[in-house]
């Protein structure tokens, strides 16, 4: 197949631009948080991210009420303040444990 230089630089321009407008999306995408009342919500993957834990452990920690989480359109999140708290708590819990073997 045979396409002239004219022609194949001209398809080439639309892929970039195709290429920059999925860029420029991509980019409004990671800049949009979620927030309520001016607090940023973490959603369920980023918090087993942070955490390290699975969705099944998020799941027990909010049926012990050791996790307050919200509910919005059928999705759950978590109040930044509130997985800091749970963070210190279960930090400071953990680090007693293994002092007070020593």
């Amino acid at each position: 197949m045979y396409i002239s230089k004219e022609d194949f630089e001209a398809w080439m321009e639309r892929i970039m631009y195709r290429f920059d407008k999925q860029d420029k999306t991509l980019d409004k995408m990671s800049k949009h948080r979620n927030i309520l009342d001016g607090e940023l919500l973490l959603d369920n993957q980023d918090l087993c991210m942070l955490l390290n834990v699975s969705k099944r452990t998020l799941q027990r920690y909010r049926a012990t009420g050791e996790l307050p989480f919200q509910t919005l359109y059928h999705k759950t999140y978590y109040k930044e303040s509130d997985v800091h708290a749970f963070i210190r708590t279960n930090f400071n819990k953990k680090r007693g444990d293994n002092n007070s073997s020593k």
